[in-house]
């Protein structure tokens, strides 16, 4: 047996013919431990020890066989997760790993997993019943897992981005006509949260949004509205949570239009009725929307009072969610711009709001064609001139 090289570590050739070898490395929860290699020839094992040591002395987690799908996805939303991900997204990547990814390879080895596993993911996800669409965001929260467990080098690859997510068709968005909102206007005119729901329909604000709103946030001098954070109920044990909004483009300031300034007028007048009502009992948090002592609005608790006021207005039921896509219908019937659109919705691309109502845009559409027949009929002038 030849003598080793300096770092190579224990390497020896087995009765078998193999050659074997040895070296610590750093476990990925810090400790340490001697891992065995296996190759053909020497030079394959003293590579693959010199790779190891090369991670641990650079302070790097060897892969471990240890790691399952299902206790690195409970390693990565505990300690990782929470630096990177928004609460309430990382809430809702928690209850698709546990309602669908972990039953489905949860018990896989993570650097076992393969392409063939993802896509057995995907059959065993759809098999419950769920929508294209759930099937697609289990694959994107898998995806998005195993690409910190390649930068942390736990694996060599992400299986997951090897895989077409599948496919679906999106449903299409019904909103509220002119003719339904003003039906649910008169039916909610009376509420204490009519300001609210006029705010969903005329500025295209998200629930959280709406719910997270603070008056310091408002400016009634220059009719602005300034979305700066949100408000959301997490999973089990971890209640309602302020964060920021979904994204960059979503932190924005927003013109108010006068029904909007009006409707928050009275809203102030009533809700300063209100904090004397409770005199000592009123919880002070500069929220615009409440309960009747000051407390933050349950999402669940506003879902239930609209569609009481959905009901008796008598007009098709919609999700709370709906209101905003109610606000883009009635911008693009009045011909706004998809830019300006995308704009105060705070879509992070155009692509995005064209994408979501591009058939409702039927006048930006009549536009492009008539703009067409122009440019052919100055066409065909110009050869006939010639």
């Amino acid at each position: 047996m030849s003598k080793r090289a300096n770092g190579e570590g224990s390497i020896y050739q087995r009765k078998d013919g193999r050659w074997t070898g040895a070296t610590y490395v750093i476990r990925p929860d810090g400790g340490r431990e001697r891992r065995q290699v296996y190759g053909t020839t020497r030079a394959a094992v003293a590579a693959k020890i010199a790779d190891l040591i090369t991670k641990t002395a650079n302070g790097v987690p060897a892969s471990s066989s240890d790691w399952t799908v299902e206790g690195y996805s409970a390693h990565w939303l505990a300690n990782i997760a929470p630096g990177a991900l928004r609460p309430a997204t990382r809430s809702n990547y928690a209850w698709i790993m546990r309602k669908y990814i972990v039953p489905a390879v949860g018990k896989r080895k993570l650097d076992k997993l393969t392409p063939a596993h993802v896509r057995e993911m995907h059959t065993k996800v759809s098999a419950t019943g769920v929508s294209d669409r759930t099937v697609q965001l289990a694959h994107a929260v898998l995806r998005t897992m195993l690409s910190e467990a390649v930068r942390e080098q736990y694996v060599s690859r992400n299986v997951a981005s090897l895989v077409r997510a599948p496919r679906g068709e999106r449903a299409e968005i019904v909103p509220w006509s002119l003719d339904d909102v003003e039906a649910f206007v008169k039916s909610a005119r009376d509420h204490r949260l009519s300001a609210l729901f006029t705010l969903a329909y005329s500025t295209g604000l998200r629930r959280g949004e709406l719910l997270g709103l603070r008056w310091q946030d408002l400016d009634f001098d220059r009719r602005l509205l300034h979305v700066r954070q949100t408000l959301q109920r997490l999973g089990k044990d971890e209640g309602l949570v302020l964060g920021p909004p979904k994204s960059m483009r979503s932190r924005r300031s927003i013109p108010l239009p006068a029904v909007a300034v009006e409707a928050l007028t009275i809203h102030r007048q009533e809700q300063l009725l209100e904090r004397s009502a409770a005199r000592e009992g009123w919880v002070e948090n500069d929220f615009v929307f409440t309960t009747t002592i000051g407390t933050s609005i349950e999402p669940s608790n506003l879902l239930r009072t609209f569609n009481a006021l959905t009901a008796k207005a008598g007009v098709r039921r919609i999700r709370f969610h709906d209101l905003r896509h109610t606000f883009a219908s009635l911008m693009f019937s009045q011909n706004v711009p998809p830019r300006v659109v995308m704009d105060v919705l705070g879509h992070s691309t155009l692509a995005i709001t064209t994408d979501l109502y591009a058939h409702i845009m039927p006048s930006a559409l009549v536009d492009a064609a008539t703009a067409m027949d122009s440019l052919h009929v100055s066409s065909l002038r110009e050869e006939v001139s010639s």
